[in-house]
């Protein structure tokens, strides 16, 4: 940073039961380059019972400008709002425990925030992997054919977006807009910048701000996750009549659609017919997308778990949404009360 008044930043942190992470993540933020003095780091424990609670008492003694807050209800919502509730800071950035943060993170979400004439900033969603199942899950992470073309997966996109990873904003900003929806286990962000373009307010994603996140290291898990996306994002549609993209309802409506002939099939040859075509046309794409992603040297030990890894994005999102959608939409449940079973607490990567 090199401007003559340093804006004092809150940098604000969900976790729950991360003590395998949580110093790596607070060296991540001493190195970085935001002066210290103009810097305070809110972060906010939903009763974690690993010992991550010992260990951040033990680091906030040492460290004066490091706050650890309680969040009696577990969930990422509730927590980011206690944290923005408490900042003193002028600006609020966001980071998470699962992610790797270059050491000028908090400096260029400040830039792109002065520069940009933004509401809210971010990078593009960058990945990390070590094993080999979460290095397939990161290269398909970045195929428009697994996420349906979004802005953020684009490393090297600069310009407007629907929406960013995390996000930076002005204090009096995410305030007035009215904190995060704190029914929302999944999609807080979407939902809350769904809100700020709604109102006419803009997001900007540069890839100067640069951070590393560690996608899902088994298919089960990675089914399991998109569930979850697809489950909640029929909740925003449902709060706000409308989807943010079209891209939101192609894999629930697939799903369904293939559930549908599947048990019309043994009644008509129809309804057979237009499964297996369905079907097949579905492998003929899924596999032309394996190829063209893993169509690298480094990548072509991927190509036989990639279609795999391509149908855990597509069928877990949209078996999620149909379940959403009974939920929701037939059954009338609220919130937090459905869906537990796959649903984990704390943090939301």
């Amino acid at each position: 940073m090199t401007n003559k008044k340093m804006l004092t930043v809150s940098v604000i942190i969900p976790c729950r039961n991360e003590k395998n992470y949580i110093e790596h993540f607070i060296d991540s933020l001493i190195q970085q380059d935001y002066p210290s003095n103009s810097l305070e780091i809110l972060i906010v424990d939903g009763v974690s019972d690993d010992g991550t609670i010992e260990i951040l008492d033990n680091i906030k003694s040492k460290r004066k400008n490091i706050i650890v807050l309680n969040n009696k209800k577990k969930f990422v919502s509730p927590g980011l709002n206690l944290a923005i509730q408490k900042a003193s800071g002028e600006i609020i950035v966001r980071m998470d425990v699962h992610t790797d943060y270059q050491s000028d993170y908090i400096s260029q979400c400040v830039t792109a925030l002065l520069t940009s004439g933004a509401d809210n900033v971010g990078g593009p969603a960058r990945t990390r992997s070590k094993t080999y199942i979460q290095n397939a899950v990161s290269i398909a992470y970045h195929s428009p054919f697994s996420v349906g073309g979004a802005k953020f997966h684009d490393v090297n996109f600069e310009g407007f977006v629907d929406t960013v990873t995390y996000g930076c904003w002005y204090t009096k900003t995410i305030k007035a807009m009215g904190l995060f929806d704190e029914e929302l286990i999944r999609n807080q962000d979407d939902e809350l910048n769904l809100r700020m373009v709604r109102s006419g307010m803009k997001i900007w994603q540069t890839p100067k701000i640069k951070s590393w996140y560690y996608p899902r290291a088994s298919i089960s898990a990675l089914f399991k996750q998109y569930m979850q996306y697809g489950y909640w994002k029929v909740r925003v549609i449902q709060k706000h009549r409308i989807p943010a993209s079209i891209r939101h309802l192609i894999p629930g409506s697939f799903v369904a659609f293939i559930m549908l002939l599947t048990v019309l099939s043994p009644f008509s040859k129809i309804a057979f017919l237009f499964l297996a075509t369905l079907l097949g046309l579905y492998m003929v794409a899924n596999f032309s997308a394996s190829f063209i992603t893993c169509f690298k040297p480094k990548y072509w030990k991927f190509l036989v778990i990639m279609p795999l890894i391509f149908t855990a994005y597509h069928f877990g999102y949209g078996f999620g949404f149909l379940q959403g959608l009974i939920d929701f939409i037939l059954l009338r449940k609220g919130g937090r009360s459905s869906f537990s079973k796959i649903t984990r607490s704390g943090t939301d990567k």
